[in-house]
């Protein structure tokens, strides 16, 4: 398998930075880490690096060495960016939830702007649209809504219950347009996991990183097949799961906890009435602006970049 893992500073930094936003988006009930991996280019690459941790790799470690181990796992990509993902959940992600629950319809109509843009380059990521990836797509974005619409249930505190929330959460992180932190949430175990990390209970993190690392290995060789034989039929689910999560990410929304299990959407007057609060129109539209404008330009620099690499590397040959 060929890797883009970037060999300079500069382009690991930015690989850590990608890193940071998956983490702070899969720490916030309603956005995706896998959005966010879609978004920054790297969406392909992980899942099949993922799909490479399994036992038969480890036969590469003791015949061809820790190198070639090391690269044939993708592991400077893998650490690099697992790096970035740990660090914004400890660090940044109680700003995020601030914001949200400080400014909530400009933090969802920024987000709304950044998924928009980047359904339009998935879209062009499918190649030839049929009724066949049409049909893919509705799939995609029925799965998505039927979750995202979903009501919590109780919460379960047994070990058993937490590892197969880990493995189930983990499924939907990566999975553009599915909020692993939503699943957690439907699932009544969001609160108590989160209360865990913050208190250190080191029975409850371990045994729900444990179903996280089964869930995510697993699922991720699933997905990798799916990209290597049905790949524009991958993509086209993929592109109706992302473009379904822009309801989810409506700014004038009452959220599941404050309506007693139930989300309620508003338009802009029925916002203000409902909560008291200012719809604040003009600020969300541009800040989803701002977040459609900041994926074009991101998009804009990764494609030159990558022109840059492919002269280079034919200027080499």
């Amino acid at each position: 398998m060929e890797h883009g893992t970037p060999a300079t500073l500069k382009g690991r930094l930015a690989l850590f930075f990608k890193g940071m936003a998956m983490g702070i988006a899969d720490s916030v009930p309603g956005v995706s880490g896998g959005t966010i991996a879609v978004m920054a280019g790297i969406y392909e690459e992980l899942i099949n690096s993922l799909k490479t941790l399994h036992p038969l790799t480890l036969p590469v470690l003791w015949q061809q060495g820790p190198g070639a181990f090391w690269a044939r796992i993708n592991g400077t990509f893998l650490l690099v960016l697992l790096t970035g993902i740990l660090t914004s959940l400890f660090v940044a992600a109680n700003t995020v939830l601030y914001l949200l629950d400080a400014h909530y319809p400009l933090i969802m109509a920024f987000f709304c702007g950044l998924v928009l843009a980047s359904t339009w380059f998935l879209i062009r990521e499918t190649g030839q649209w049929t009724g066949k990836s049409l049909l893919f797509a509705l799939l995609g974005a029925g799965l998505a809504l039927l979750i995202s619409f979903a009501n919590p249930l109780a919460g379960n505190t047994s070990l058993i219950y937490l590892f197969c929330c880990g493995m189930i959460a983990i499924c939907a992180m990566i999975l553009p347009g599915i909020s692993g932190a939503f699943v957690l949430l439907l699932l009544g175990a969001y609160d108590y996991v989160l209360a865990a990390l913050r208190s250190l209970q080191f029975d409850v993190i371990i045994v729900f990183a444990t179903g996280c690392a089964i869930g995510i290995l697993s699922f991720s060789h699933v997905l990798s097949w799916t990209f290597r034989h049905y790949r524009g039929q991958t993509f086209a689910f993929l592109t109706g799961m992302l473009a379904a999560s822009i309801v989810v990410l409506w700014p004038w929304k009452v959220t599941p906890e404050e309506e007693g299990g139930q989300a309620v959407y508003h338009g802009p007057a029925s916002f203000e009435a409902a909560t008291g609060e200012p719809a604040a129109v003009i600020s969300v539209i541009l800040l989803a602006v701002l977040g459609f404008a900041l994926v074009l330009i991101f998009e804009r620099i990764s494609g030159r970049q990558t022109e840059t690499a492919a002269t280079t590397q034919t200027a080499v040959e």
